[in-house]
């Protein structure tokens, strides 16, 4: 299928089932280049599964089965090789999982290493300080690359993992709750990180969460997955001041 002129990730018709549960009914959207889309829902909801499907993880879960389209800057995901898919899209987790084993510096050059994007010491030097820069951490450890990441607070692994992410210089940037068990200086960071994201690379945005005031603050779009189905999704303007759904009143209010 050609991609729709402008748009970085299109899913039609997309429906998950694991171990014979439906648990993405249906789930159709677009999203434009350079924008943030908040997917929001209750636990539950299969937001995290949504992610997955996008960057065929979902591949590695036994009796998993998807119908439909995923389609990443034209590429659709279910007709190419799944390294090859991932190799356009970054990946961060709710809880940090910086490698234990290799310092802060190694965290973020491993990708580039193993995927040849550098041809020198100099240019890896370089795509670090980049990728932690990006992170807004790289003023917190320029004098400690050598150490491990357990030396860091939690807040500081997730900046290190988005920075390991950003390294790869992604096309699409996949976040499942990154500020879901941080800090609220921390968390606020990472927002600050990834709006400017926006303004300096030709990146596109997925930020799963269950907060709809993070949803409302930090995106452009907003999709409300409720038991597997999308309620509503459009423009976070338009679906925080006029929700046109009852189920996404609620949430918004709190109250489901």
């Amino acid at each position: 299928m050609i991609e729709e002129k402008g748009y970085a990730l299109q899913i039609e018709g997309l429906n998950v089932w694991i171990r014979g549960k439906h648990i993405i009914k249906n789930v159709g959207l677009k999203v434009p280049k350079r924008r943030i889309l908040a997917v929001m829902g209750p636990s539950g909801s299969g937001k995290s599964t949504l992610l997955r499907a996008i960057n065929r993880l979902i591949d590695l879960i036994p009796e998993s089965k998807v119908e439909g389209k995923v389609l990443v800057y034209g590429t659709d995901v279910y007709s190419e090789d799944p390294y090859r898919v991932r190799r356009l899209m970054g990946m961060v987790f709710q809880t940090p999982n910086p490698f234990p084993n290799m310092s802060i510096y190694e965290n973020v050059a491993i990708g580039p290493k193993l995927n040849r994007l550098v041809r020198s010491k100099d240019e890896l030097n370089e795509l670090v300080r980049w990728a932690l820069e990006k992170a807004m951490l790289w003023d917190e450890v320029k004098g400690r690359l050598d150490d491990l990441p357990h030396r860091l607070s939690g807040g500081q692994q997730q900046r290190l993992c988005l920075a390991r992410a950003l390294a790869l210089k992604p096309k699409l940037l996949l976040l499942d709750e990154p500020t879901g068990n941080v800090d609220p200086v921390n968390a606020v960071k990472i927002e600050e990180a990834l709006r400017s994201l926006l303004r300096d690379l030709e990146i596109t945005i997925v930020l799963v969460t269950h907060t709809p005031h993070q949803a409302v603050r930090i995106s452009d779009y907003i999709a409300f997955i409720y038991m597997g189905e999308l309620v509503e999704f459009g423009l976070t303007d338009t679906i925080a001041l006029n929700p046109r759904h009852e189920l996404t009143v609620k949430f918004l209010r709190g109250e489901v």
